[in-house]
């Protein structure tokens, strides 16, 4: 009971041991001072919540938001001591956000749970007591003995213990893990690999003993020790060995293995990665005007108490006649009841802390990112993938990039190889028509490649079809036990009959290649490797597997040969090759590495070693040591590789073709012209990568290309970078391009971060080559840290880009050939480099425009709503009487202005997006959060406050002197003054948010008129009516009583104009004066210009709807000068929709779901 408490409240005890023993079928030794070690159950829990920690932990999750707690403090005041306003009046808006936010993360939290029950509930089959028995998924054990069948998923991570196969061999995909479709063969021990039966299982004496749990998913270091016949064996345990959850069976009927790690210690769990919160620059500058409106808060809350004991000063005013203090009052102390006076002002003037800011906010985000997945541009038929949004709380982030980081092969390339060139012994080889012809001969044998192949040749041929970990795929996968050799297939060998899988293109790319020429691999079966060279068939022992890791850039084999030879076949970049080569033709080869790389071609060099029967002996000793060792088993096989993959006699070198994806020189200069500067990190050799930079348009011809490689000392990389930084100044070149390489990168980072900065800086384009992973994420982090703080966006389609994919502002990946590491550790993903610019120049825009105007509205709505209360004070003594009722009060933020700006920061489109594709240059207008910045942000809070202050003195002017405003003689008091101004200002800010917008859907027109016919609605039956469950009605037919005056609504079209007059004008002189590239955009939209609508006429025209500012535009553009003297641009004949049409023919290929009105003239 205790341990179920303790993994509840998520404090389950950490292991003690850095290994864990697991005894198979749970046979625990028998003496008494064996203690077993506790392992987690096999549940999965994806939820966040329980049933019993869901109210306090959701709860202290929604109150760590400034907002949130704030409102609570000024609520809990509000119980506390005696204040103007009712607590409902806090209370109600909070209880609102804060019931919202929990249900929608209480119902996406059920939804886990659903998920969760399904997994764990599933039946499974486990061994125990000498049968097999079927039991939920959440009730296996470690040390269970597990049967899968086929096509069946792991429900653990199970070591393969046998299976139907003599071998003990399965084959099994891991797209669910990583996305690699291709099958992989994983092995079982030769001790274990018999007990194909039930009751040999329960037989079986073992132990696995293993590293505690990690969530990488490519290692696994163990042992078992097998214990037959009285005596032990012990057998290493790899990657090659773990079966993981989540992967599926395949072309095996079933197999047997023990669960090692179960429910949240499986790898798939340990997966599901918490990635690091990113905040986006409009969420930080939001929580700054948080701060600067607490401020001014606290301003206004001191001020007015200051005033009203400076008020109180006088006798008359401290203690009037008709309001005589109590004894309790006058003895109380001064500094409590100071106090209590802030404290009762700052509840009087909170509503200027906007509450609704952040639920409207999160609303915004999550609906608007449905906009990506839908919209049909970003969608790749071939594939049928869509873009999809892993996080939408950096939505407007994407209209910030200056720096995009992007990977090369299968980001902006295909990641599809093709075979084109090789070197062999020096001299060049290409593919013609199935057959290896020498550079500058032609086609001219009849007997295809065999008349010419000699020893050489023959021998590079077949390393190249045996280093490699290609699978084969039969087009018969289902055949009866017997008849599912490979090898059966081989007598009648014929290529329709099956395919290669492979992790790496570049492999399966070669292996066809060789296939093509006549050396076939034909398949593997356990320790044997068979290829068909020419017709004749050979059957290779594979000794020992040393697989490839990105530290040594290379893979090798060893094998014995038909002939009863050892010989060790490797394969890599030449840098990791050539240095460890002793024979062969090591210089021409390395002269045509040089020349394929030239071509943009992909390159992999070739070389073999061949044993001794005392070498090998040695080398089988040390790999067995290396690979059964429990402690530092990584640095002892990296010994052991070095050891072996020296003296190596050199065969040759590879080259294939990896495409360009489609448009991606269109979308590299989409983004320069839009500020944003590429740069290409990658593995591959310099030479490649330039050849592949100037093809895809990162590079120009014209651009002057720097060079920082090959720098081996800290003095000589800081002289070359002072170099380079001297060249920039002294060449009056437009552009320069830098090149750098992994090693010269280490140096620079290490001690001239500085200086490497500026050098960069200065460069329109950089290439990094020979990149590994981590230093990726240095390079992106080195930006992100420095002084001008850029927002970066990082993009990559492999397992190797997750870390600066995770490290830069905004990471998105492909979807692409590598797995789908990138895709699940990114913020976005898309299917196609291409598909980039519109997320960024269209969406992006969108996104930032809308959500910069949604905050600062909110700040000005709320300006607007407390400033006349903090007037108000002035001719009430600062008796702290509240100028509206609760009811309004409260109602304000959620119901009467909460709806149009929703709708705004949710549809508005400035421009259409063809345009701003069309254009990219208009990104430029809203980089450096140009929109939020503290100008505009003064300029909004200015405005809020000009526009309470006419709101207020407007209707007090009106009711100030005693004015008798109806019919019957009778005055207003001061909850009709109160709802006078109130009634002004939601006409206002709700007009006010319309003058924003420049897309006009059926929606917009619903919300912006409902909203104002909603509260007028609200006021006369929440005013004309009696209701009994309200202890005091002071509203009770007020609003009936004011709008029977024919004054009164004269005073609130009046005010509504001066309010909104001078905005108006503003607009038009600035679009006249001083207009954006947007603007200038909007203007280039309009019709020919006799029909086209002036800036003026565009702010008034709406759909459906005739211009009514024709005679105001024709006067404002004699004054600028834009037109003739009584020019009229608005015809009452034509109509005027605030919308683009589908249409028009420049147009005509857009599919985006963000056109969602359809119209006949695009005029505004």
């Amino acid at each position: 009971m205790l341990r179920w408490i303790r993994q509840q409240l998520g404090f389950d005890p950490p292991h003690q041991s850095d290994t864990r023993t697991v005894y198979v079928a749970n046979r625990f030794p028998q003496n008494g001072h064996y203690i077993p070690q506790r392992f987690a159950d096999n549940r999965i829990i994806s939820s966040k919540y329980t049933v019993w920690n869901f109210v306090p932990k959701n709860m202290f999750e929604q109150f760590r938001r400034i907002a949130n707690f704030y409102f609570l403090i000024i609520f809990l005041v509000q119980l506390m001591i005696d204040t103007p306003t009712s607590p409902i009046t806090s209370g109600l808006p909070l209880f609102f956000v804060i019931t919202v936010t929990a249900i929608k993360q209480g119902y996406e939290d059920w939804l886990r749970h659903k998920a969760d029950n399904e997994v764990n509930g599933a039946p499974v089959f486990v061994v125990r007591s000498g049968s097999l028995v079927q039991t939920r998924s959440k009730n296996i054990r470690v040390g269970d003995i597990v049967r899968v069948a086929k096509d069946e998923t792991f429900p653990v991570d199970l070591v393969l213990l046998s299976s139907d196969r003599a071998d003990g061999t399965c084959h099994i995909t891991t797209a669910s893990l990583d996305g690699e479709t291709n099958l992989k063969t994983h092995f079982s021990v030769p001790e274990t690999s018999v007990c194909q039966s039930v009751s040999q299982l329960e037989a079986l004496q073992a132990v696995v003993e293993c590293q505690q749990p990690e969530a990488d998913l490519y290692r696994f270091v163990g042992r078992i020790t097998v214990i037959q016949h009285g005596e032990e064996i012990v057998r290493p345990l790899g990657p090659e060995n773990l079966l993981l959850r989540g992967a599926r069976l395949k072309n095996t009927k079933e197999i047997f293995g023990v669960a090692v790690y179960t429910g949240m210690e499986s790898k798939m769990a340990l997966n599901y990665k918490c990635k690091s919160q990113k905040r986006s620059a409009v969420e930080k500058s939001m929580n700054t005007f948080l701060i600067i409106y607490l401020v001014i808060l606290l301003f206004e809350a001191i001020l007015s108490t200051i005033l009203k004991y400076a008020w109180q000063a006088e006798e008359k005013w401290n203690e009037p006649f008709y309001n005589q203090k109590t004894e309790q009052e006058r003895n109380s102390s001064p500094i409590l009841k100071f106090i209590s006076d802030f404290l009762a002002f700052l509840v009087l003037y909170n509503f200027i802390i906007p509450i609704s800011l952040y639920v409207t906010v999160e609303m915004q985000k999550f609906l608007g990112s449905f906009f990506i997945g839908w919209d049909l541009d970003l969608y790749h038929e071939e594939s049928d993938q869509k873009a999809q949004v892993n996080t939408s709380d950096l939505n407007e982030e994407l209209g910030q990039v200056e720096y995009v980081f992007t990977d090369k092969t299968g980001t902006l390339t295909e990641n599809e190889m093709h075979f084109r060139e090789c070197s062999i012994k020096g001299t060049k080889y290409r593919e013609v028509n199935g057959k290896l012809l020498p550079e500058g001969m032609t086609d001219d044998s009849p007997d295809g490649s065999v008349a010419h192949l000699i020893g050489d040749e023959v021998l590079f041929l077949k390393a190249v079809s045996l280093c490699h970990t290609v699978q084969i795929s039969y087009d018969q996968p289902d055949l009866p036990l017997g008849a599912s050799d490979p090898f059966s297939h081989v007598n009648g060998f014929s290529s329709n009959h099956m395919e290669y899988y492979a992790s790496s293109p570049d492999e399966k790319a070669l292996v066809e290649a060789t296939k093509r020429i006549g050396v076939a691999f034909t398949g593997s079966r356990g320790e044997t490797m068979e290829i068909n060279t020419f017709g004749k068939l050979e059957k290779y022992k594979l000794l020992h597997l040393l697989e490839f890791d990105a530290n040594r850039r290379r893979m090798s084999v060893i094998l014995q040969t038909p002939s009863g030879g050892t010989v060790l076949f490797t394969k890599g970049a030449e840098s990791a090759i050539l240095p460890f080569a002793t024979s062969g033709e090591i210089e021409k080869t390395r002269l045509h590495v040089d020349e394929f790389a030239l071509k943009g071609l992909r390159t992999l060099v070739v070389a073999c070693r061949h044993f001794s029967p005392e070498e090998y002996m040695d080398v089988d000793k040390r790999l067995t040591a290396a690979r059964t060792a429990l402690q530092q088993r990584e640095e002892k096989l990296q010994e052991a590789f070095d050891f072996i993959e020296r003296d190596l006699q050199l065969l040759g070198a590879t080259a294939v073709e990896d495409k360009l994806q489609d448009k991606v020189q269109e979308t590299i200069e989409a983004l320069r012209l839009a500020g944003i500067k590429v740069w290409v990190l990658t593995g591959d050799k310099h030479e490649t990568a330039v050849s592949v930079s100037l093809s895809c348009g990162h590079f120009h011809r014209t651009m002057n290309i720097l060079e920082l490689l090959q720098q081996r000392s800290d003095n000589e990389c800081a002289e070359q970078l002072r170099r380079l930084a001297r060249r920039i100044k002294e060449d009056h070149v437009i552009q320069h391009g830098l090149v750098v390489d992994g090693a010269s990168l280490s140096l620079a980072l290490r001690e001239h971060e500085k200086l490497f900065m500026e050098v960069c800086k200065n460069c329109s384009a950089v290439l990094c080559c020979r990149m590994a992973p981590l230093q990726k994420a240095k390079v992106v982090r080195l930006l992100k840290t420095s002084p001008e703080k850029p927002i970066t966006l990082a993009i990559g389609d492999g397992a190797n880009d997750v870390s600066m994919i995770q490290e830069a502002h905004v990471g998105i990946g492909i979807m692409g050939k590598e797995g789908r590491q990138a895709v699940r550790n990114s913020d976005y993903a898309i299917a196609r480099f291409k598909f980039l610019a519109k997320l960024l120049l269209v969406h992006g825009h969108f996104y930032y425009i809308r959500i910069a105007t949604l905050v600062q509205y909110f700040f000005y709505k709320n300006v607007c709503f407390i400033t006349p209360q903090f007037l108000y004070q002035f001719f009430c003594l600062f008796s702290q009487q509240t100028l509206y009722d609760s009811v309004y009060l409260t109602l304000y933020n959620i119901c009467f202005t909460s709806l149009p700006i929703l709708v705004y920061s949710l549809f508005e489109q400035l421009v259409h997006p063809h345009v701003l594709q069309s254009k990219p240059c208009l990104y430029r207008d809203i980089r450096k959060n140009s929109l939020l910045s503290f100008r505009t942000f003064l300029y909004w809070t200015v405005l809020g406050f000009c526009h309470a202050f006419i709101f207020f003195f407007g209707s007090y002017i009106l009711m100030g002197e005693d004015t008798t405003l109806m019919g019957n003689g009778q005055m207003f008091g001061n909850w009709t003054f109160g709802t006078l101004v109130f009634t002004v200002m939601v006409i206002t800010v709700t007009l006010k948010i319309a003058l924003e917008t420049h897309f006009w859907t059926w929606m917009h027109h619903f919300v912006t008129w409902g909203s104002i016919a909603f509260y007028f609605i609200f006021s006369l039956f929440y005013g004309g009516i009696i209701w009994p469950f309200l202890h005091t009605q002071d509203m009770y037919f007020v609003f009936v009583q004011l709008l029977s005056s024919g004054s009164a609504w004269f005073a609130i079209i009046i005010i509504v104009i001066i309010c909104l007059s001078p905005d108006v004008f503003k607009k038009v002189l600035y679009r006249h004066l001083q207009p954006t590239s947007t603007q200038k955009s909007q203007q280039s939209l309009s019709a020919p210009p006799a029909q086209a609508l002036s800036c003026m006429e565009s702010l008034c025209c709406y759909q459906q709807g005739q211009s009514g500012c024709s005679r105001l535009a024709s006067l404002l553009d004699q004054m600028t000068g834009h037109c003739k003297a009584g020019a009229s641009n608005c015809h009452t004949s034509s109509r005027c929709n605030r919308s683009w049409s589908d249409t028009e023919t420049f147009y005509s290929n857009d599919r985006s779901i963000l056109t969602l009105s359809p119209i006949e003239g695009t005029r505004c």
